[in-house]
Parts: C-alpha cells; sequence; structure tokens
C-alpha cells in the first residue's frame, strides 16, 4: 500500500464548512465563478488554505449557477476550452496576488462527468489547463477520457476516487439523479477507501468489486455530513499508516 495521500473538498461554494474542512484535508479545489463563488470567495479561500498549507487548486465548472454546475449542457469543445483558460486565468491572478501558487485543476460536476467519457470535452480541458500552466496536476477519474487526454497533453494527471459517491461497475459515479448516489455512513465510506488503497478495488452497487486506483480522495464540501465524513476518514487513513499530503507540481 502506498505511503501517502491527498484528501481533497471542493471549497468556496458557501457551504458554510470551509474553515473545519481546511482542517482536516491536504488540498481544497476552490470554485471559480461559473457555478459558484467569485472573485472575493476565491481569494478567502486561497488565503484560508495558505494559513493552513493546504494546497490549491481552480474547480472550474460550466457556466451554471442556477443547478450548481450540475446539469449537463449543450457545449461545444471550443467553448469549454474558452471557459476553463477563463476561469483558470481569474484563479491564476488572485494566486498570484496572494503569493500562492497554484497546485492542481479539477472540473467540477457535469464538467468532469462529461470529461469522463467524451474525448472531445477531456480534450479541450486539458489543452486549457497546458495553456495556462504545463506544471498543473489534473485530479480526474481513473481510466477516463479526462486521464488520457491530460496525459496526452503533458499534464501530470493524479487519479481521484470519492469517498462519499457510489460507483458503477464500469468505474464511472452513479449519477446524482439516482437515490443511491450518495453514501451517508462515514465508518462505510472510511472503510471502503482503505480497502480500495490495499486492493486497489472497490465496491460498486451491483455488488460487484471494481478495480480502482486513487491517489487523491474527495469529498464533496457541500455535502451534508462533510466535515464528519472528512474526520473519519482522516483517521481511519492515518490509522492504516498513511500520511496525509498533496500531490505537488513538478517544476520543469
Amino acid at each position: 500500500m502506498m505511503q501517502s495521500i491527498d484528501l481533497n473538498a471542493d471549497l468556496g461554494e458557501g457551504a458554510g464548512f470551509d474553515d473545519q474542512l481546511l482542517e482536516l484535508v491536504s488540498s481544497a479545489s476552490i470554485a471559480t465563478g461559473f457555478h459558484a463563488g467569485d472573485a472575493d470567495s476565491i481569494r478567502q479561500a486561497i488565503c484560508a488554505a495558505r494559513e493552513r498549507g493546504v494546497a490549491v487548486g481552480a474547480h472550474p465548472s460550466l457556466f451554471d449557477r442556477e443547478s450548481f454546475g450540475r446539469k449537463e449542457l449543450a457545449v461545444s469543445a471550443d467553448d469549454v476550452f474558452q471557459a476553463v483558460k477563463y476561469q483558470l486565468g481569474i484563479f491564476q491572478a488572485i494566486a498570484d496576488a496572494a503569493d500562492v501558487r497554484p497546485n492542481h485543476v479539477k472540473p467540477h460536476g457535469a464538467l468532469y462527468n462529461m470529461a469522463a467519457r467524451e474525448q472531445s470535452i477531456a480534450d479541450a480541458i486539458a489543452r486549457a489547463v497546458a495553456a495556462v500552466d504545463q506544471e498543473l496536476l489534473l485530479f480526474a477519474l481513473p481510466d477516463s477520457e479526462l486521464a488520457r487526454a491530460g496525459t496526452a497533453h503533458g499534464l501530470r494527471v493524479v487519479p481521484e476516487v470519492f469517498a462519499d459517491r457510489n460507483y458503477m461497475r464500469d468505474g464511472s459515479l452513479v449519477p446524482r439523479t439516482r437515490p443511491d448516489a450518495l453514501l451517508h455512513d462515514p465508518a462505510e465510506a472510511a472503510a471502503r477507501i482503505v480497502r480500495m488503497l490495499r486492493a486497489e478495488v472497490i465496491r460498486a452497487v451491483h455488488g460487484s468489486d471494481v478495480h480502482v486506483h486513487g491517489e487523491t480522495i474527495c469529498v464533496h464540501g457541500d455535502t451534508p455530513g462533510a466535515v464528519t465524513f472528512a474526520t473519519e476518514l482522516r483517521t481511519e487513513l492515518q490509522r492504516a499508516g498513511l500520511t496525509i499530503s498533496p500531490p505537488l507540481r513538478h517544476e520543469r
């Protein structure tokens, strides 16, 4: 089993748990305004993470504040490229002003799910990240189109697994439209993640094991009980002998 693991949370989304989660996680993916947040919330989240030694990354989305970025929209690859590049530019500028160097990029919600299966969307995101900063890490679902696109564009891809989400038999996430999309028991979620790190398998909702390799574990900051989830998960990971630390960008 690996010696260290990253624990990340999506922050800057107005859920009210950011300060508590920043005491528990090693990476924060901060909303960049298209689904939640604004310049002030980005700055506050970056500064709060800096004070706690938490690595920060941008959490770009489709432009969809009404549905919190979780509704799939009819967008072209060029639309996605321009939207992601724009959001990363804003995030980079605010981070620079706070004397913080961004570490990663993680697409949000529907954009993340679309990029997992649609090559053109995945390629647009990877191109946008590489155009802004080739050294940024790209968080992506393992064995997804986004992971492949990131590698093709020379980015270091960090495979991501989800502590509070259920999985389909093909390794994709159970859609949020289904009642079994979320896990509600922190102890069950923590035990499942520790098993995944040891055996690289996770139990799908259909009852079979799915091969999964993860290097960063997400707890959604807007999920009810997010702090309890992150606390339980951190405790169990440390009990298993793992160090909680972020993957760091490689300077060339």
